[in-house]
């Protein structure tokens, strides 16, 4: 790749070039890394030798400490080599829709659009709202939101899926304890060098009038735009910018990123339980349970993972349970790989 990337006639191609030059320093970091760490654990190695041969209690406090260190990076360095997929490394969007259940199950949605943007904001990533459709008393119908980061679709695409909330209401005056339900999506945006072909005559647009906060203007213009792809049944929509021309092509960039997730998932073994925990937002298909009452856990049923402070989960600190879903994952592949050579 060195070579190449000397190559004088490499940015003929500047597609190509951007591609090559991408991967040459994924590629350069990750064994910039590695070597890093091999050479640290060596150094901590060698100083709690010297420091036991010369009996000399504050070099080794010193060396066991830089051990620790390098532990740590190393675990970071693992989670990170989780993160192999085609496109792990892109922003990504993320849709929640609340289950049936009136307005506990929009409450939950609202809950977990919370949750997301909190694990964003915590990771140093920048959101957007892209749409928003309110519930009728409280919480949301549904929502979009654009993730910008490093590995934002690699970590936030293990999310997929329904999340079920067990909790006293506090909409019921009788104080009982209530299930609901609501689904997440994830899909990456799709960067300039993958081509998805869809022509308009393939779609159905409709604009209409947006809904929610945000001023006047948003209520009494056309600006919303909502788009069907008419093969696949998918649907987008875009009400966050006052000018139509802006949500028209944002949606067009939500429906090209949606139908290259949909690629995506043909190729992966998990497709079909994928679709399946998308197919029903309800009892059969959640990935993860939060239960408030009568206890406190958060556990995800895939994985096994448990958290015992849902408030913690549910204000973003969900790296455990992303991470365990990326190494199940990583190793479903393989078995499926050894598999295939058997």
């Amino acid at each position: 790749m060195n070579a190449k990337a000397e190559d004088p006639t490499l940015w003929n191609d500047p597609l190509a070039a951007q591609k090559l030059m991408r991967e040459r320093n994924r590629l350069d970091a990750a064994i910039s890394s590695y070597q890093a760490l091999e050479r640290d654990a060596n150094d901590a190695r060698e100083m709690i030798e010297l420091a036991e041969a010369e009996g000399d209690a504050d070099l080794l406090k010193e060396a066991e400490a830089a051990l620790r260190d390098a532990a740590k990076r190393a675990q970071d360095a693992e989670l990170q080599s989780l993160l192999s997929g085609e496109a792990d490394g892109n922003d990504t969007y993320l849709e929640i829709h609340a289950g049936a259940g009136g307005t506990e199950a929009q409450d939950w949605a609202s809950m977990l659009l919370r949750m997301y943007t909190r694990w964003a904001e915590a990771r140093g990533h920048k959101w957007e709202l892209i749409e928003e459709s309110a519930g009728e008393e409280a919480g949301i119908k549904s929502a979009t939101i654009l993730v910008r980061g490093e590995n934002a679709y690699g970590w936030l695409k293990t999310e997929s899926g329904v999340h079920r909330l067990v909790r006293i209401s506090p909409y019921d005056s009788n104080a009982r304890r209530h299930t609901s339900f609501a689904s997440v999506w994830v899909y990456p945006v799709v960067d300039d060098s993958i081509e998805i072909d869809v022509q308009e005559k393939d779609v159905r647009i409709d604009v209409y009038r947006a809904s929610g906060a945000g001023g006047q203007h948003v209520n009494k213009t056309e600006s919303a735009v909502r788009i069907t792809h008419l093969a696949t049944g998918i649907v987008v929509q875009c009400q966050n910018d006052r000018s139509q021309h802006k949500n028209r092509s944002t949606a067009w960039g939500m429906l090209r990123a949606r139908l290259y997730e949909l690629e995506l998932e043909k190729r992966e073994a998990a497709t079909d339980a994928q679709n399946a925990q998308k197919t029903d937002i309800g009892w059969g298909h959640q990935i993860r349970s939060y239960v408030l009452q009568p206890y406190q856990l958060v556990k995800d049923l895939r994985t096994g993972v448990e958290n015992f402070s849902p408030q913690d989960v549910l204000d973003g600190d969900l790296d455990a349970f992303m991470a365990a879903a990326l190494s199940q994952r990583l190793k479903g592949g393989a078995e499926t790989a050894v598999a295939d050579l058997d």
